[in-house]
């Protein structure tokens, strides 16, 4: 079976990881439907992008609050990655986290290894993390700042990723300039590419939506329409990516 990975564009609740767990799970049904491999949402997508909330929220690698999503991955064999700060030891402050919910039951994380300008106040730098294998795919995950350096995504495809995965804030300001570089890295390195963007306000920030995902060539398969609750699904065909979005009805 072809690969099929989906960007789970939502809109959270600040601060509230129990209301967000529940829309993680609408989310992940929704995409289970769809017969997806890898769904990837935004970054700090359960908590919000609320650096001022991060101590006070941030969670240990077998934290209960995603048993939920845990049990739910296995049972629809699909790998999901969430986001939310992170307590390790050595650290003073949370880590900003991609956690890796395998189908078969364990758990991995990304780290974000490149703060953006003021994040170190609330932050600590992360170490990246390993290529995941999704359906014999490899794909390297990224966390929204670590993609504005280029070395980045180079390391990435050094390794062997054919997809490079980021969840990502990106504001209605930037949206042209970072979509541009995702895209142009995706041309350069022969690299297909998956951005999970917000898809509403989250710590002062006006989310751009528009999650998307471009092919080797630098081409765009498929992209979510705007801001909301939207599931972007892509699938690789025998003569190319193929991708649609749609709706996700959540309840309140």
């Amino acid at each position: 079976m072809p690969p099929v990975l989906a960007a789970a564009q939502c809109a959270i609740q600040a601060g509230d990881i129990n209301s967000n767990v529940n829309l993680h799970i609408e989310f992940m049904q929704c995409a289970s439907e769809h017969g997806v491999n890898l769904l990837v949402f935004p970054e700090l997508s359960l908590t919000g992008y609320e650096p001022t909330l991060a101590d006070a929220l941030m969670q240990d690698v077998d934290s209960p609050v995603l048993l939920p999503l845990r049990q739910l991955a296995r049972e629809t064999s699909m790998t999901t990655v969430v986001g939310l700060p992170l307590r390790m030891p050595g650290h003073e402050k949370p880590l900003i986290a991609a956690f890796i919910l395998h189908g078969e039951g364990s758990v991995g994380v990304y780290t974000k290894q490149y703060l953006h300008p003021g994040e170190e106040q609330y932050f600590s730098a992360g170490n990246g993390g390993d290529l995941i294998n999704i359906a014999g795919l490899p794909i390297a995950l990224s966390v929204c700042a670590d993609f504005s350096h280029p070395e980045h995504p180079s390391a990435a495809a050094r390794q062997g990723a054919q997809v490079y995965a980021s969840s990502v804030l990106i504001g209605e300001a930037g949206y042209p300039r970072d979509s541009s570089l995702l895209q142009s890295y995706s041309r350069l390195h022969e690299m297909a590419l998956l951005m999970a963007n917000h898809g509403g306000p989250t710590g002062g920030w006006a989310a751009a939506g528009r999650s998307a995902f471009w092919d080797e060539k630098g081409v765009c398969v498929a992209s979510t329409s705007g801001v909301g609750n939207r599931l972007l699904v892509v699938s690789r065909q025998l003569h190319g990516w193929q991708g649609f979005e749609t709706a996700v009805e959540c309840s309140d």
